[in-house]
């Protein structure tokens, strides 16, 4: 419960440090080491943070540890702790933010937790299917078997969303559940599973191309408008987005598909606001050094950031691309709306929490997504999660 009040005294705390210290300039001061933690080797999220540790490296001296974690709750924990500085997440940072899912047990709750920058490139982010299954349309996968990672909320969810373009549930598919990321993409390739999601620039994404399996990526035309209401009814994070980038994609072969921001550098409201402008500043001035380092490093610039998404930036990170040119008052009023909802939730979290600690996990769970739902619909905000 102390944690809850915290959290929400630190939501409240960052947006007034905004509000003081304007937009003037600072000088970058990173600290002599940090952690990052990240999705497993080799995938699109690791390599960039990867590039951006050894930006910092050689620009700032900095020594910048990568943390490979195979899931939502792994990368978080070590940021919650104060282990790592930033966890470079996928659409994880929304269910984390919205106390949904992993994130609705009595050890978590919903979290404070904040953008620096994502990446948007010539990527997409959706469900890679065996070729040799011959699978061309996403309404093709009923009966085939979907991976699904223990304890990536994100992951899973990611692969319902996208299911249901095709007008499928999961009752619809074979649920195989790995222990990562990475398993999940080396049961594709051992047949062990036909479709796993990630971005199709991901390093086992590109492995599966080159495997006896092969790879294809089910378009998702943007004109099918019933096709991708049932997609935002699931996972309302993701948009339309075309492709031209990725294993067996090019710009003289691009599909039609989806996208969300990935990797997003992410951080809690309660760091340190120069900490959190400090490395927001170094990956926007360092942007030169390292934005070939890795596919989809191009979408970290200051003027491509999604900035009108489901999670805020942090105060000091907007502070960061105002400076670079990149915030409008449109943009803050968005993003204080966003951290407004981060505090009704923390604040729902703290008393339904406080009465009821005692119940089993299960009806801790039941009884916590409804009381989330009561204090969203009191603050006249969305649910996402009906």
């Amino acid at each position: 419960m102390n944690r809850c009040i915290n959290t929400l005294a630190a939501i409240s705390a960052a947006a007034a440090s905004f509000a003081v210290q304007g937009a003037a300039a600072q000088d970058v001061k990173l600290p002599p080491t940090l952690a990052f933690t990240a999705y497993d080797t080799g995938t699109a999220g690791f390599n960039i943070a990867v590039g951006v540790g050894k930006m910092m490296k050689d620009k700032y001296n900095t020594d910048v540890r990568v943390l490979p974690a195979g899931n939502d709750v792994a990368r978080l924990a070590p940021l919650r702790a104060g282990r790592a500085q930033v966890a470079w997440m996928g659409s994880g940072i929304y269910f984390a933010q919205e106390g949904v899912f992993e994130f609705g047990a009595k050890e978590w709750g919903p979290q404070a937790i904040q953008v620096t920058l994502s990446t948007i490139d010539c990527n997409a982010g959706t469900l890679g299917v065996a070729k040799d299954i011959g699978v061309t349309q996403l309404k093709d996968l009923r009966g085939k078997r979907v991976g699904f990672v223990v304890g990536s909320p994100a992951l899973n969810q990611n692969a319902l969303g996208i299911i249901a373009y095709g007008g499928l549930t999961q009752k619809d598919v074979k649920i195989v559940e790995f222990a990562s990321y990475g398993a999940m993409w080396k049961g594709l390739i051992n047949n062990d599973v036909d479709a796993a999601f990630g971005t199709t620039i991901t390093g086992p994404a590109k492995e599966a191309e080159t495997s006896p399996r092969g790879i294809v990526w089910p378009p998702m035309p943007p004109g099918d408008r019933e096709a991708w209401a049932r997609v935002k009814k699931v996972a309302p994070f993701f948009n339309p987005h075309l492709a031209t980038c990725g294993a067996g994609i090019s710009p003289q072969n691009p599909i039609e598909s989806s996208t969300y921001p990935y990797p997003v550098a992410s951080v809690y409201a309660s760091q340190p606001a120069d900490q959190v402008y400090a490395i927001t500043k170094s990956m926007i001035d360092g942007f030169d050094a390292y934005k070939d380092s890795a596919p989809g490093a191009l979408g970290l610039e200051a003027k491509k950031q999604t900035m009108k998404w489901v999670v805020p930036f942090h105060p000091s990170a907007a502070k960061a691309l105002k400076e670079a040119g990149n915030w409008t008052d449109e943009d803050q009023k968005w993003n204080d709306n966003l951290i407004k909802r981060q505090g009704v939730l923390t604040a729902a979290w703290t008393a339904f929490n406080t009465a009821n600690a005692s119940l089993d996990a299960d009806k801790f769970l039941e009884g916590w997504m409804k009381a989330r739902s009561d204090a969203l619909a009191k603050a006249n905000m969305p649910n996402g999660f009906e």
